[in-house]
């Protein structure tokens, strides 16, 4: 179906409907003057006999070449389909005090941000790709899209807080799943969430809860546990033990039918996202054929005056 981009422009079509008028008058009123003129000759001279109905077709070729031309102007277009890629990843990544233990060199956090920027460069980038970190409370800090210069500065940018709300970074990966545009497909796209911790949760809804909740939405979740345990942090002016929880963040891995790892590679992170499959959608966009009007434009004018100098020897 067409559509005009800049329909105000339609009104460039009002002169040449006038023109067309004038024509049309200017044929009736010759019509009359031509009965009522006496020399015969001369007559036949002006207007060749056999000529006829033909003599109109130049006109109307032309008139209708203007017409084209005003329409164009309204920049016409029609809707196309065009495929959008569905298959969402989001990142989650512990920002707990926790974090700044060494046991993992040069600390976990920032042994954590560096894998998940490998991640990052070696997501397809048909994909989406999503950032939330959690400490007390989660955050979406990058939206699922396609920008992953954004999700790279945002990691780069990650601040310790304290506590550890596992479960909560969980549901609100999956909140932010759910937020992907459908674009003419079918439920929530598939998806994967990729969870980088150390410790214990100590705020938020459970662990145990949220991986029930990425199972009935059929999301798996990937875990990594950062450090050891013999891991110590100074919080407060004391020296705290934060051994990893790695039975916790296993069940929540096999719960969701994700995967668990202790050191996390590129070449292991793969796994996360090489079965997921994709979903496309598909999202309607204008598609601008002016140049349609402007070649239809150009052969109205061409046969105007090839059959104008055809017929009278004159162009128009």
């Amino acid at each position: 179906m067409i559509r005009f981009m800049q329909p105000w422009w339609l009104l460039a079509v009002l002169p040449v409907l006038a023109l067309a008028a004038f024509y049309i008058w200017r044929q009736l009123h010759r019509r009359a003057y031509a009965m009522r003129f006496t020399n015969v000759d001369l007559l036949r001279t002006v207007a060749p006999k056999g000529l006829g109905w033909r003599r109109h077709v130049p006109a109307t070729a032309f008139l209708l070449c203007l017409l084209v031309l005003a329409t164009a102007l309204a920049r016409p277009a029609v809707d196309t389909k065009e495929p959008l890629e569905r298959a969402t990843v989001m990142l989650a990544i512990d920002v707990s005090l926790s974090m700044q233990a060494d046991d993992v060199a040069p600390n976990r956090l920032e042994a954590a941000q560096e894998a998940a920027k490998q991640f990052v460069s070696e997501l397809p980038e048909s994909y989406n790709l999503g950032l939330v970190s959690f400490a007390k409370a989660a955050n979406v800090l990058v939206p699922p899209g396609k920008d992953r210069d954004a999700v790279t500065s945002a990691i780069d940018g990650l601040v310790l807080a304290e506590a550890t709300a596992t479960g909560e970074a969980v549901f609100t990966c999956l909140e932010a799943i759910r937020s992907v545009p459908a674009d003419g497909a079918a439920g929530i796209p598939p998806a994967r969430i990729v969870l980088l911790s150390d410790g214990f949760r100590t705020s938020g809804r459970a662990v145990e809860e949220a991986a029930a909740a990425a199972q009935a939405a059929n999301v798996p979740v990937s875990t990594i546990a950062f450090g050891t345990d013999t891991g110590q942090v100074d919080i407060g002016g004391q020296l705290q033990r934060v051994p990893v929880d790695r039975m916790a963040l296993a069940e929540l891995a096999e719960t969701t039918e994700g995967y668990f790892y202790e050191a996390a590679s590129v070449s292991e992170l793969k796994q996360v996202y090489q079965d997921m499959g994709s979903s496309i959608g598909f999202r309607t966009e204008p598609r601008e054929v002016t140049q349609w009007y402007a070649g239809l434009a150009l052969l109205l004018a061409l046969c105007a005056g090839a059959l104008s100098l055809l017929w009278s020897s004159r162009m128009l």
